[in-house]
């Protein structure tokens, strides 16, 4: 078998990554036909299959997993190489990549992040916000360096390095009738209100449909989203009701804008945010010094 040609096996992680040689092409600003080109000579060096192509594009075969494990790897090895040089110049420079739960922004951007860049002024990053999926792919696939979600799976290829306890909560409008219970609020009171949920691949939706199954109920949401701006907006128009936990609409509670009710339920009531990275990954010193800092930031984060 011969080497391994860096410049075909870049072509062949782009068009797997983004999912079809067009898109890579794009990329990469070169001819499709030049990727495809490139991606035969790898199979033929390597004699064997790496892709299968279908409708929507193409897809890594058993052999092609394991190139880009190895592509992954050799990445991230080499940007620890560089990163101990940057560390030599007291990090002047380097990137990072945060992926976070759009839950998040508010208090990260207030507090976390300006504090992190005044630190270290020199270190520019990219932050990505989605669901917790998309977001553990982020991690798993090292399109980020570090992670910040609500309640995760467990993920064998995911490490927690920081875990903060957040309940969900009933967030309602002030005058709404669950207020005047004055009590825990039970999961089958709010069945006969109208109520927003996110979308299945949210942690906090995934979460309530645990409830859910345990008590043997279904929530029918008048609006599935996904986003929390419009989750709160859908509260404080008094459209009805949602489950978020209490960092979420912070300001909109401080405001009177919304009232926050505990729920009796001890599965809603075990959330956790994680900061996380991939299992096994060593962290560059720019992407440590923002773990670090993370966890400084998560440890104040309840209150």
């Amino acid at each position: 078998m011969n080497e391994i040609n860096a410049k075909r096996l870049t072509y062949f992680y782009e068009a797997v990554s983004l999912g079809t040689i067009r898109a890579a092409a794009d990329k990469l600003d070169v001819a499709p036909s030049a990727i495809s080109r490139q991606i035969m000579q790898l199979e033929e060096e390597m004699a064997c299959l790496l892709i299968e192509r279908h409708r929507k594009g193409v897809r890594p075969t058993e052999a092609g997993q394991l190139l880009l494990r190895y592509y992954r790897e050799a990445t991230s090895n080499e940007e620890a190489c560089l990163s101990e040089l940057q560390a030599i110049r007291g990090l002047k420079s380097g990137h990072i990549t945060l992926a976070v739960g759009e839950g998040f922004i508010g208090d990260i951007m207030s507090k976390a992040l300006p504090q992190f860049q005044a630190l270290y002024p020199d270190l520019t990053l990219s932050v990505y916000v989605a669901g917790s999926n998309e977001l553990i792919r982020k991690i798993d696939e090292d399109e980020a360096h570090i992670g910040v979600l609500f309640h995760p799976p467990q993920h064998q290829k995911l490490r927690s390095h920081e875990t903060s306890f957040h309940p969900l909560k009933a967030i309602v409008p002030p005058n709404h009738p669950l207020v005047a219970l004055n009590k825990p609020v039970q999961l089958e009171e709010m069945l006969p209100y109208p109520i927003a949920l996110q979308e299945a691949e949210f942690g906090v939706r995934q979460l309530i449909s645990v409830a859910e199954f345990k008590h043997r109920i279904r929530f029918t949401p008048t609006m599935t989203v996904n986003s929390f701006s419009l989750l709160k907006e859908f509260v404080r128009s008094g459209m009805g009701v949602t489950i978020l936990p209490d960092f979420v609409v912070r300001r909109e509670l401080e405001d009177g804008l919304v009232v926050s009710l505990p729920i009796e339920d001890l599965i809603l009531s075990s959330g956790e945010v994680h900061i996380v990275t991939r299992l096994g990954r060593q962290l560059t010193e720019a992407p440590l010094a923002l773990l670090k800092h993370l966890q400084l930031w998560m440890r104040d984060f309840h209150s």
